[in-house]
């Protein structure tokens, strides 16, 4: 015997669960650092609404229940292809979000539909319900929108494990099924113990499930958010300190250097004093003059800024590098030493590491500029560069395979010291030239 709802509500016409898919599809898309712009992003996106709207559709006269699954689980993967085409992000992050997106599209269209049928179904006809729909979807986008930009505000996107999916996967399921599951009668002739009685009832379940899903996967994900934060600042404290330690480093070894060549000032004088052909004296006045220069070299007024000028003019002699310096090193003695260390020293190591792919050694070249105008410390470090700069939130995107989760943490680290300032940070290519700049105001510390 088949046992069906009384007093059922009107099914939810599937062009609104369509609308709303793709909608929690344009909310994480305007969140998540993008693969296409312009022309590219409104084509796909139209060509997804339309996928998306036919997908849907089809479903409206399945009445075998797998089928029905089958679809809506199309439905979702859609979802997920959209995600991973039009914003820069792995399959992995394609997919949690999308899961997200999948439950928010079911709570509001659940919602707004349970509205429009307790206030106006009666006086309307089921197209009356689309502005009501319209509305909710708005309001509760929007405020979506907001809870997740405190999270995505610096263009962040989260490093999404497999685990982490999983977890949302088994969210989305629970709460798709639970929502569901009232209308099982409606699939299957025999009554189960989730069956109820009025169509009211299962609307509010559904509308209650609907909402405890997306309550838990928005708190798995600030959960997930607060322990990318965590970890980002341990590693950007251990930058720190590493960028630290190789400052001191450097200030040891150019000491020993300093008294090496000290003691061959004298060994130049003993020589001097000896009967020598004119070729030596040459050679030995040139020597002085190597010396002259080596004293003269990075002397900008700053001793952590001359000496970390110092070790890095060695290793860019190594690679054959260009490091032209132009600095009023007295600007930066208001700064903490571990600060400028860490400012310093990420810059210089981020200009020498893409300098040292350049094949043509006299394009290895990098400027360095320390100067203040109109009250605003400013620091500029150029490299030449070669390609098209390609952004991940707001570090420069990797081309590297390994370790591409520890990739931008330099710059991140210099944001974070920038920040204790109250400066600002900006990166951009113009004409071969890579540009990392900061701006911070004259004789403020936090």
């Amino acid at each position: 015997m088949s046992t069906t709802i009384s007093n059922a509500l009107p099914d939810i016409p599937r062009i609104y669960t369509a609308l709303a898919q793709w909608g929690a599809c344009m909310l994480f898309l305007f969140l998540l650092p993008r693969r296409l712009r312009g022309v590219k992003l409104a084509a796909a996106g139209a060509a997804a609404l339309v996928l998306q709207c036919l997908l849907l559709m089809l479903t409206g006269s399945i009445r075998v229940y797998y089928l029905w699954i089958l679809f809506m689980s199309a439905a979702a993967g859609l979802m997920v292809l959209c995600l991973f085409s039009c914003c820069r992000i792995s399959w992995w992050e394609a997919f949690y979000c999308a899961l997200q997106a999948f439950v928010l599209a079911e709570f509001v269209t659940s919602l707004s539909w349970q509205v429009y049928c307790f206030y106006f179904y009666r006086n309307l006809s089921a197209a009356g319900g689309f502005p009501v729909f319209l509305l909710f979807c708005i309001l509760i986008y929007l405020f979506y929108w907001w809870m997740l930009h405190h999270w995505h505000k610096d263009g962040t996107v989260l490093e999404i494990h497999a685990k982490d999916v999983w977890v949302g996967l088994f969210i989305a399921l629970l709460t798709f099924f639970v929502s569901n599951i009232s209308f099982i009668p409606n699939y299957f002739p025999f009554v189960t113990p989730f069956t109820m009685g009025s169509g009211e009832s299962v609307a509010t379940l559904r509308t209650m499930m609907d909402l405890g899903g997306l309550a838990m996967m928005y708190a798995h994900y600030v959960m997930r958010c607060e322990m990318h934060d965590r970890e980002e600042l341990k590693i950007m404290e251990g930058i720190l300190e590493s960028q630290y330690q190789q400052y001191q480093q450097s200030k040891e070894s150019i000491e020993l250097v300093n008294y090496k060549y000290h003691d061959l000032k004298h060994q130049i004088e003993l020589l001097r004093m000896e009967p020598d052909p004119q070729k030596r004296e040459e050679y030995l006045a040139g020597m002085e003059e190597e010396i002259r220069q080596f004293d003269a070299q990075n002397k900008t007024g700053n001793k952590v800024l001359d000496t970390i000028l110092t070790g890095k003019s060695i290793i860019c002699q190594k690679y054959q590098i260009v490091l032209n310096c132009v600095a009023d090193g007295t600007l930066l003695n208001f700064m903490d030493v571990m600060d400028l260390s860490s400012i310093l020293g990420n810059a210089l190591d981020n200009a020498i590491e893409y300098e040292m792919k350049i094949e043509d050694p006299e394009k290895r070249l990098i400027h360095v500029a320390i100067f203040a105008q109109k009250n605003f410390l400013i620091m500029r470090f150029e490299n030449y560069f070669e390609g098209e700069l390609n952004m991940n939130g707001d570090v420069p995107a990797t081309t590297k395979e390994e370790n591409k989760g520890f990739h931008g943490y330099g710059i991140k680290s210099i944001r974070h010291t920038v920040k204790k300032y109250g400066g600002a940070v900006n990166v951009a290519v113009k004409d071969h030239w890579f540009e990392l700049k900061i701006l911070i105001p004259m004789g403020e510390k936090e």
